[in-house]
């Protein structure tokens, strides 16, 4: 047998064998957790500024996946009590809250959560969000931003929060009346925003609520106005 009819023989083996076993590397397909616009799917939904998770205790187990800096809240059957356990963030509370305490548990850090309610085991992944048109930036990467491409800026904090020092020319919408109040800056959308908080925790849940109301391009101040000071940038003083 010649050379060349042994390269050709051994062509067809690999082809058959492939055709059999694959090639030995996954079928690349789209994530059932992301949509498409490219972003991560989550659960629950938006309202007032809070993630709502729905704690159905009919599940075999609870699986959650939020972003980091969302504020959420578990919606339960009405009339029903629960209890809900998160060992690493120190929690052991009935849901729904007593009115007389926070109704929401504030996601600041990224990682993956055990918890449970009642007897009923689950997992709370958090997530940096991630999204076109959006981008995290030190308080220098926001600096130069603020001196050359002059962008809209905007405080998601609370009035007082705001009145205790802000950014010069910042326009105030706390992230609690955001989806309400959008129409304030709906001028803005196709301009650059430059969105911040106190910590860098609710600016990421405005910039989500931006992005998906069609708002072009987001700038989020990674570690807020905390990091902004502390690295000596000057704020105004009402």
């Amino acid at each position: 047998m010649n050379i060349k009819m042994k390269i050709i023989l051994s062509l067809l083996l690999y082809i058959s064998v492939q055709s059999i076993f694959g090639s030995g590397k996954p079928e690349i397909k789209e994530s059932e957790d992301m949509n498409s616009n490219g972003t991560v799917s989550v659960s629950g939904f938006m309202e007032n500024g809070l993630r709502v998770l729905s704690a159905n205790i009919d599940k075999k187990e609870l699986t959650y996946t939020v972003y980091r800096g969302d504020y959420i809240v578990f919606k339960t059957s009405e009339g029903l009590s629960h209890r809900l356990i998160i060992p690493s963030l120190d929690i052991d509370k009935q849901i729904p809250v007593p009115e007389n305490e926070k109704p929401y548990i504030k996601m600041k850090e990224s990682g993956v959560l055990e918890f449970s309610i009642d007897e009923l085991k689950g997992f709370i992944k958090v997530i940096d969000f991630q999204g076109p048109r959006y981008w995290e930036v030190t308080s220098k990467e926001g600096a130069d931003l603020i001196k050359n491409i002059n962008p809209f800026i905007l405080d998601v904090r609370t009035e007082g929060e705001y009145q205790q020092g802000h950014l010069e020319n910042s326009f105030l919408l706390p992230v609690q009346v955001l989806e309400d109040e959008i129409g304030l800056i709906e001028k803005y959308k196709d301009q650059d925003i430059f969105i911040y908080c106190r910590s860098g925790n609710r600016s990421t849940v405005a910039s989500k609520i931006l992005l998906d109301a069609g708002f072009t391009t987001v700038y989020n101040l990674r570690y807020g106005i905390s990091g902004w000071t502390a690295e000596g940038y000057p704020v105004v003083v009402e």
